[in-house]
This record gives C-alpha cells, structure tokens and sequence, in this order.
C-alpha cells in the first residue's frame, strides 16, 4: 500500500478520451497497449466513457508513447484537452453527444442504408414470381449491379470494420470488428467471384446465388446500432455536462474600482467579484458586502436556498436567487469545490466496479472462441450435410454478426456512470465504482453523534441560578467565557448576546484544560466548568445534586458557575439531535441494517441519546484513538462496516471501514478519507447512498444477464441454421442499445 501511494504522490494521473472502442475485447487490447510502456500504472479504460486513465512516471515515460502504443493498436487517444490546461487554455465544454466520430458514424450509415435498400430489393426480388416482368434483366446483369453498389457500402461505410481487423491481424489479436470484416467480407468475396467468374464454381451443392444483400444490410445495421448507441451513451454522462454547464461564461468584477466583464478564465484569486440576482456564482469566495439566499441545490441536493451575508462563503456554480452582493474569490478552476466535484465525479464514472473483472476475463477469450464456433459451424455443414457450401457460408456469417461482445462491455460501466451522475445531482459524491459496488454488502453501520446525529452547535436550554439573577448570572459568565475559544462557552456567551445582556471584560483569565476556565471579573473571583471541577475544589454542589442528575440523564452538558466559591448556578446546553436522524436510523433498520452510535458522552447520556434515536448499539465515553479500533472489532467478527462521520478524529476510522461517508459539511480529512461524501451534510443521503447502491448493482446485475442469454442462445441458433444473418445483425445492434437503454433507467428511480 505505502509503494501505491508514493507512486501516486510522484506521478501524474492523466484521463483522456479514446475513439474506435466498440467492444470489451476493445478495452482489454488499449489497456494492454497502455500497460506495456515502463513508467505507466494503474490503466482502466472505460468502453462507456470512451476514456483511459492511468498513471504516468514523466521521468520513464511520455505521452507521445502513449499515443503511438494506441493508434498501433488500431485506435487513437487524444490528449489535447491536457495540452490546453498545460498552456492554460480553458477548455469548452464537452459535447458528447456531437463528436466527430458521432457525425462519421451517422453519415456512414446512412449513406449504407440509402444503397442497401435497393441492393435488398434486387437481392430479394430475385426469389420472386413476376420480379423479372417488373425488373427485365437477366441474373448475371443483376449481380453485376449489386456488385458496383454494394462495393461503396463495403469499402466506403465499413471501412471502420476492415481497417481495424487489419490492425488485429497484425498484431494476431481480434475483437468485433472482426467478425464483423469476416463475417461480411466472406459473404462480398463469395458474391463477387460467382458474379465475376461463375465457371469456378460449376459444382452442384454450389448455387448462384449472391448474398450482397446480407454484407450490405449487415454493415448497414451494424452502423445503425451504434450510432443509436453513441447518442444512448452520451445521455448517461448528462450529470457531467450539468455540472459544467453550471459556470458561468462571463464574470463581472471590480478591478481598481472599475466593474467590467470578463472571461471567467480570466478570474484570478482576489478578485473582487459582482453577482446579480438570478446570476450564477462563477466560482468560491467569501462574501464581502450585500446580503442574499442562495440556491444550492445542484452543489448539495438540498432545495432550500441558504442565507448568506458578509463573511459567509459562497460556492462557484450556485445561483443568486436576491440580493446583489460581492465576494472575493478564493478558488478557481480544478481547485473549487465544483471542480472538485465535476474531478470526483468523473475518476468515479471512469473506473471499475470488481463485478467488472468477470465482463474482463469473459472478453479476452470470446472473439477467438466465437471464430472457432463460426469455423466448426461451416465444416460441420459442409461436411455432415447436404445443403452445400452456400448455407454453410450463411450460417458460418450468421454466427460471427450475433456475437456481441459489446452488450457485455457495456454493461457495468453504463450502470456505474448514471448510478454516480445521478448521485452527484442528489448531492452525494462516490468516489469510485467501487464504492457503489460494495455499499450494497454493508450489513453494520457505524455513526459519530457529534456533528454527525446532531448538529455539532451546542445552545444553551435553560439557566438556573442561586441567590442571583439569571441576567447576573450570565453576564458573570459570559464576562469569562469570552475569552474561551470551547464551543460550550462560546454557546453561552451566544446566548447572552442574544438576550441583550451587556458583559465585561475579565480582569484575570486563566484556561483549565478540560475542564474549564477560572478567572477575576469585577473583583469577584469566578470558577466555570464541569461538576468535577466543582468536586476538585471543594465547592459544594449538594442542593443542586437533582437537577444535575436529571440534566445528565437528558443528555445535557452541566455548567457550573462558582462566584466567591459560591455555587451561584447552573447552565445547561444540549446538542440538538438532527431532526430526521431518528427517521433516517429507523430506516436503515429496515434495510436490514445494524445501526451503531460512537460518543464520548458518558453512559448514560449515550444510552439516552441511543433510545431518542433508535440505534441497535452504542459505545459511550470513546476516545478518538478507539473509533478505528471498534471499526476494526467489527470487521473481525465479520461484518461489513459503513462508518459516518465529519470530524478530523473521525478520519482513521472512516479510512478503516468498508465504506466511509462523510458529511460534507465536515473536515477536509474527513471528507479526503472517506469513500462517499454527503454534500449537504444531511442524513438522509446516508439512506439515499445506499439505496442507489443497490440499485445500480441490481442494474449491473441485470444488464450482465441480457448481455450473456443473448449469446447463449443466440450463438447455438445460428451455428445450427436457424438464424438469418441479417436478423443477426439487428439483434445484435439492438442488444448494445437496450443495455444502455436499462442503464437509463436508473435515472427515472427515487432515491
């Protein structure tokens, strides 16, 4: 693991898009290409996303090798998009559904099916009474028209299909392409030498008739299913194309107090930005002036528009719904939280569930195994039959054009792109396929209460003070408290603010580490804390012990205020519990799930806590070194550990788990650790996570059963005659479609 990571700290991660995949047997032959170059590690390349990502050590290796490798093996990568951000030239947005591969394809198939359809009359009309009252031409005259038309749709539309099986040739190597150049280039050959020499084949089990017909309405349906596959698969990667189209072009901004527009990579950090009502914000900064409610939906899947003011941070690609306000920006480009997100989201969409590696292995044997089918098959009718070499040859085509490699090199990754593209727009980033994989498994999940099943912002619940005022009290407190950076004192001193209540500044201040604080404040001597600090210095606590029992077992936290080492009063707070953690565990239950809470709090507070919530177990006064090794406990008795957490003490174990999640409200080291992160912070992406996980393995799942029945039975039934080559060909168009098709389905689910 630590050579893994130097690796990575050292070397460059690159993603590039790659053109001419069309099958898994393409994947494997472009990673392999990658993979053989010294200096490269970790390649995936992703048939969905038509993109290659791997590791580059620039001292052992370059991209022009890169590049040579591919194009070798008979496709192209292009790193232009890499070379602009080096020159810093932005990029544009990526049109996926418009490439120039996409227009080729198109016009390629429909110049092949404007000639088939009367090379398929001609072909056809042949069998029919009558066709030769309507068509007065004899036979040969016939096939030599088919001839001169069917070459173009041969040479000019499937071209594709027979420069790459060239390539595979070459390199010994095949994938469906392949079959695709054998299937119908026998069928062409075989036509055009009975067309062209008829003499040659004078032996009886040899009829004269021609199959132009199957090679051109072959290629053309070929052509067919992928270009409807090209536009089925560019609707996958539309949560992509989203979230870029989300920055703005233009950005207003002040410079030398003089506003003007310009290009958004032109932002730099400092600048002072200017956002109108109904304007996006171009990227993250901090607000500097003007007030206004901010829709953030697209960032954290949460509908309600957020409050911002002067201080408050606002993040690139959310949109101003009032006020006009100005910000600085403090991050552009990859390094804002939507670039971060649009990065996350696409390594995720690029790399590959292990259910995957079953797809892998089955693709690296199919073609060949198909071509020993397809050769038994036309032996096996030539030789053990009566029906001659021209059904052989059809039923040999038959079983090369239903061999669909490509249903099954799609099935995973179209599922994985639409589970994390409609995860992103949900506002919970998966990290990697992985993760989406496995989250279905988790049986044991694991919560962090501070932050995580309550709010993490402690407030102040009721006062009770001796032989003092509450006002007096408080503004003796907060006097001292001020000057505490602990969360429960800045709670109190909130809440004294909030009430209008004026203090004053301590004259002697002293921090007790955990335990308190202790100091003068207008000449009286003061001791706030925990009771055991009372304890400690012999304050006696006795007349307030009922309350103080009652208070903990409500899960309060009990501050008392000694003046004069007098105990002039207590002040409780409590930690709000978030108001649907109770809903969310109670929904987890029912998913089969064992729910598990971590605190610190003491026993008691902890049991109270795990009753209100509803959660199977608990761990009470856990210190943060002990959260991994519960984690670790767990896995060793066999469970599957999702661990949820937003603290810096949260990362080990968040790291530790099977699947970490994070609240994206949390710490940068929380949200680095872990494996999916909950942008809004809210627990209901923790069901929601877990739920799409499941649904996206289902899809997966699915799509492997299509892709796999459909050669099941489709193979047997070409090999034994009983399949048309041309039904073949459209079966096999319209099997890539619907996997991508089922995949697309995902979109339309509720999380």
């Amino acid at each position: 693991m630590k050579e893994d990571s130097d690796f990575r700290q050292k070397n460059k991660l690159i993603n590039a898009p790659v053109e001419g995949m069309t099958c898994a047997s393409c994947v494997s032959r472009v990673e392999k290409s990658i993979n053989k170059i010294e200096g490269i590690k970790n390649v995936s390349v992703n048939l969905a996303t038509e993109k290659a990502s791997f590791e580059i050590d620039t001292g052992l290796a370059n991209l022009n090798q890169v590049e040579k490798a591919v194009e070798d093996a008979g496709y192209k990568i292009d790193f232009s998009s890499i070379n602009k951000k080096a020159r810093g030239v932005s990029e544009k947005i990526p049109s996926e559904i418009k490439t120039e591969y996409d227009k080729e394809l198109k016009n390629d198939f429909l110049f092949a099916i404007i000639l088939s359809i009367p090379i398929l009359i001609l072909n056809m009309g042949q069998m029919w009474k009558g066709f030769n009252d309507l068509v007065p031409l004899s036979t040969d005259v016939i096939n030599r028209i088919l001839l001169v038309i069917t070459t173009p749709v041969v040479f000019i539309s499937g071209k594709r299909f027979y420069k790459i099986f060239w390539k595979n040739l070459l390199h010994f190597t095949a994938d469906m392409n392949s079959l695709v150049a054998i299937g119908t280039g026998s069928a062409f050959i075989f036509s055009t030498l009975i067309t062209l020499f008829p003499k040659i084949f004078s032996d009886k089990s040899i009829t004269s008739h021609v199959y132009f017909d199957s090679a051109a309405v072959i290629i053309s349906l070929i052509l067919m299913g992928r270009w409807l596959e090209s536009k089925a698969k560019s609707k996958t990667g539309l949560a992509i194309k989203k979230l870029l189209e989300l920055k703005p072009q233009k950005v207003l901004v002040r410079r030398n107090d003089v506003e003007s527009e310009i290009p958004l990579d032109e932002l730099l950090i400092g600048d002072i930005a200017i956002v109108k009502p109904g304007g996006k914000i171009p990227t993250d900064g901090i607000m500097k002036n003007g007030f206004s409610a901010i829709d953030e939906s697209m960032i954290t899947g949460e509908s309600i528009p957020v409050e911002k003011s002067v201080g408050s941070k606002v993040i690139g690609g959310t949109i101003n719904k009032t006020g006009s306000f100005e910000f600085e920006v403090t991050a552009i480009g990859d390094n804002s939280i939507l670039g971060q997100i649009i990065k996350m989201v696409e390594e995720a969409q690029g790399s590959k569930a292990p259910i995957q590696k079953l797809a892998d292995k089955i693709a690296a044997v199919f073609v060949p195994i198909i071509i020993l089918i397809a050769i038994i098959s036309f032996f096996g009718w030539l030789l053990l039959s009566s029906v001659g070499f021209s059904v052989a040859l059809m039923n040999f085509v038959a079983v090369l054009i239903i061999a669909c490699p490509c249903a099954l090199g799609l099935a995973t990754p179209t599922a994985i792109i639409v589970g994390t593209g409609k995860g992103a727009q949900n506002g919970i980033l998966i990290k990697n396929a992985e993760s989406l994989e496995l989250a279905h498994k988790i049986d044991t999940i694991i919560f962090d209460k501070t932050g995580t099943i309550t709010t993490g912002k402690p407030k102040v619940s009721s006062v009770f003070p001796n032989g003092i005022s509450e006002e007096e009290l408080l503004r003796i407190a907060s006097s001292l408290e001020q000057r505490s950076e602990h969360p429960l004192a800045q709670a109190i001193v909130n809440y004294t603010k909030n009430n209008g209540i004026k203090f004053d500044n301590p004259e002697r201040f002293e921090s007790l580490t955990g335990s308190g604080v202790k100091g003068l404040v207008t000449s009286n001597e003061v001791l706030i804390g925990n009771i055991s600090l009372m304890e400690t210095n012999s304050i006696d606590t006795t007349e307030f012990q009922k309350t103080i029992d009652k208070l903990s077992k409500d899960s309060n936290a009990v501050i008392a205020v000694s003046i004069n080492r007098k105990l002039k009063g207590l002040i409780s707070l409590e930690d709000e519990l978030k108001n649907n953690a109770a809903d969310v565990i109670n929904k987890l239950k029912s998913m089969s799930l064992e729910t598990v809470m971590l605190t610190g709090d003491n026993k008691q507070i902890a049991e109270d806590i795990s009753e209100k919530v509803g959660f199977d177990n608990f761990n009470a006064e856990v210190l943060p070194g002990d959260k991994i090794k519960i984690v670790s406990d767990y896995q060793k008795s066999g469970k599957i550990v999702a661990m949820v957490g937003d603290g810096i003490n949260d990362a080990p174990a968040l790291a530790q788990s099977n699947i970490g999640i994070a609240m994206g409200t949390g710490t940068d080291i929380a949200i680095e650790s872990a494996d999916i992160v909950l942008m809004s912070g809210n627990l209901e992406g923790v069901v929601k996570s877990l739920k799409l996980s499941r649904l996206t393995l289902r899809t997966i799942k699915q799509n492997l059963f299509w892709a796999f029945i459909y050669n099941i039975i489709g193979v047997p039934l070409a090999a034994f005659g009983m399949l048309n080559p041309m039904i073949a060909a459209l079966a096999m168009s319209f099997s890539s479609v619907s996997v991508v098709s089922n995949s697309l389905r995902l979109k339309r689910k509720n999380l």
